[in-house]
């Protein structure tokens, strides 16, 4: 299964697992699934990073890619096909880095790991965490 992490749940993955759901515990260890963190994620925690609402390791610059490479998450990068996607989505969540996740599970065909029941307003697959 290819999954798409929220911010929040990779974070927890990453700092505090026991905040995941058993079965999302599972579905991280799986060798067969593939583990996705989009462009906008990253984005989103360079901009807490910057805000002090986010302490790393290190800057997102290293941070971000270490930790990523050190779980087996691939990066999802932002096309224009996904950011053009937001338009087309129903106005029923307001936060702009949740819609591009939206779009981008869509259109890749994504799971989207998530703790935030916004994404369940959606035509996308929602995997509680």
């Amino acid at each position: 299964m290819r999954v798409l992490l929220d911010t929040q749940a990779w974070l927890w993955m990453l700092a505090a697992p026991e905040r995941l759901a058993p079965a999302s515990r599972r579905l991280l260890t799986k060798s067969d699934n593939e583990l996705l963190l989009s462009a906008a994620s990253a984005w989103e925690i360079a901009i807490k990073h910057g805000l002090g609402k986010l302490r790393l390791p290190d800057t997102p610059e290293r941070a971000v890619p270490e930790l990523m490479a050190r779980t087996g998450v691939v990066p999802l990068p932002v096309l224009h096909r996904h950011a053009l996607r937001v338009a087309t989505l129903p106005r029923k969540h307001r936060d702009p880095f949740d819609r591009l996740l939206v779009a981008q599970a869509q259109i890749e065909d994504l799971a989207i790991l998530t703790a935030d029941r916004s994404f369940r307003l959606y035509d996308v697959r929602v995997i509680a965490a």
